[in-house]
């Protein structure tokens, strides 16, 4: 039997080779996102001291706009409505009408008063005429009886005459003068009341000329009209209802006019002046629809000051908020509102741009001219003149 192989016994075992360690793929990772965040705070920062700290934003903003009350201005008995909620009204288009049977009762009655008035004060002025023209007959009657009793006084030295007609003619004189002295009382009496004047202006006239007036506007606002163009909303009248002065019947809304009031915080003020240039979105439009505007005016108070209740702040467990102040925004380009319409209370997003520092934070100058208003009232009472000076011309007939 043979030995085993010492050899092959004591050989050692072959050593045995370790694989390299696997990246650490999570390490990486960890420091490109570090890398990225450390990137993007040094791109934020640069874009904020840059440009990003010259603009002030808010989506506290809401559209605002006049809302033209339509209230009647004498009571009446409604009988036409015409327009309805969102219907589009232009300036002077009729909305309401009220039944005009009073009305109409009463502007004749006002013009036969005016009528009768005229007639009546030409009467004065030739109650004037006749007066002086009795003073004329009066002077010569009293020049007359003055001849006469110096002839008879010359008469009565050289006993031509009678001491008794001498008395008789004495009275006629006296007489004449008192005639003289009453018919210049009479001339001045009557003077009086038309010194100074025409048929026009006379005061009886005038008082007439303004009962006929305020008769023909009670006439004309039987009809209601619209002040401004735009769109009817908020109708409560009905057909048949008996209003009263100031009542709402209906409202119109010109939304070609509207503005926005963008309620800013007090810490966003600082930089904030009139003019800027605003950027304001809606929601309802998104993005993709940028109005163009600017700033018009920064509040001179916040909500809560002028609120019904104002906040109290005198207790012990006050706790400081900041407080919003309402910026007042214009649209520079009315055409985008015509393209694309806002609503009354519409919610917005609004971007001002402070890079314009060379403006006011308060106004400066008082306003000059109206900023809303409309003329549409003022033919009433050119037409009520016009009618007026007809009836006087037709009651003046033959007077020259």
């Amino acid at each position: 039997m043979s030995s085993p192989n010492p050899t092959a016994a004591a050989a050692p075992a072959a050593p045995t080779v370790q694989a390299p360690p696997p990246n650490n793929r999570r390490g990486f990772l960890l420091r490109l996102v570090l890398i990225i965040v450390i990137l993007g705070i040094i791109g934020w920062t640069l874009w904020y001291f840059l440009d990003g700290r010259w603009y002030e934003g808010t989506d506290d903003a809401y559209v605002n706009g006049n809302i033209v009350q339509i209230t009647p201005r004498i009571n009446g008995t409604v009988i036409t409505i015409g327009a309805d909620d969102g219907d589009l009204v232009k300036q002077g288009d009729v909305l309401v009408k009220l039944d005009r049977s009073d009305a109409d009762v009463g502007l004749q009655r006002a013009a036969a008063n005016l009528a009768s008035t005229v007639r009546k004060v030409r009467g004065l002025y030739s109650t004037v005429s006749g007066a002086q023209a009795q003073l004329a007959v009066q002077r010569v009657a009293l020049a007359k009886a003055q001849a006469d009793y110096n002839r008879r006084r010359d008469l009565a030295k050289t006993g031509a005459i009678s001491n008794e007609e001498l008395s008789h003619a004495l009275d006629a004189l006296n007489s004449a003068q008192n005639g003289l002295t009453t018919a210049q009382q009479q001339l001045q009496t009557n003077s009086v009341l038309v010194d100074d004047t025409v048929v026009a202006s006379h005061p009886d006239v005038k008082a007439a000329a303004a009962q006929y007036r305020a008769a023909y506007l009670d006439d004309v606002r039987t009809t209601m009209v619209a002040p401004v163009t735009g769109y009817v909303a908020k109708r409560t009248v009905q057909v048949g209802q008996r209003v009263q002065p100031g009542a709402a019947l209906m409202a119109v809304v010109p939304l070609h006019e509207v503005w926005v009031d963008a309620n800013f915080k007090e810490t966003q003020l600082k930089h904030m002046r009139i003019g800027q240039p605003v950027e304001v979105t809606s929601d309802v439009y998104g993005s993709s629809v940028k109005y163009k505007a600017q700033v018009e005016s920064l509040g001179v108070g916040t909500g809560s000051a002028f609120s019904l209740l104002p906040a109290q702040n005198a207790t012990g467990n006050w706790i400081k908020i900041v407080q919003r102040i309402p910026v007042r925004v214009v649209f520079t380009d009315p055409s985008q509102l015509d393209k694309n319409p806002l609503r009354i209370g519409m919610s917005l997003d609004t971007d001002v741009n402070l890079h314009d520092q060379s403006g006011q934070t308060l106004s400066q100058q008082a306003r000059t001219e109206p900023r809303f208003t409309t003329d549409v009232f003022q033919q009433e009472m050119a037409d009520a003149n016009a009618q007026i000076d007809r009836i006087i011309h037709d009651n003046m007939a033959g007077q020259h």
